[in-house]
């Protein structure tokens, strides 16, 4: 599928076509072990990656479609494969301990709209500054 997922658009954590470099930065701005965020592949069109920090190192592991429409992410090997209805699914499972990951999703690193200042943490603050 070349088209981009309805559904993954409906993820907080997903930013669509940032480059590595930006997902690697933003994870390493943030600091914390078990960071995460998912965006498009750079190399496969279709295909997702969930981007995780751990100690200073960002993991990445691929997250796509198959054909019947169910999710699944490239763990590490040796771990069986499982498949998800949803995104969201997906990331609730990798968020516990033993997933064949290198550090449980903990700490997601949502998009945002228009603000492009990580720095700006005041999630009160719903007026976009220009």
């Amino acid at each position: 599928t070349l088209f981009r997922s309805k559904e993954m658009e409906s993820v907080s954590v997903y930013h669509r076509k940032i480059s590595r470099e930006t997902g690697e930065r933003l994870l390493t701005d943030m600091g914390l072990d078990g960071s995460y965020l998912l965006r498009d592949s750079e190399t496969i069109p279709g295909v997702y990656c969930l981007c995780v920090l751990y100690q200073g190192f960002v993991y990445t592991y691929r997250v796509h479609q198959t054909n019947t429409g169910s999710w699944t992410a490239d763990a590490a090997p040796g771990v069986s494969k499982r498949l998800f209805r949803k995104v969201k699914n997906l990331i609730s499972a990798f968020q516990k301990p033993d997933q064949g990951i290198a550090i449980p999703l903990m700490y997601p690193v949502e998009r945002k709209s228009l603000s492009k200042d990580l720095q700006d943490d005041s999630r009160d603050n719903r007026s976009e500054e220009h």
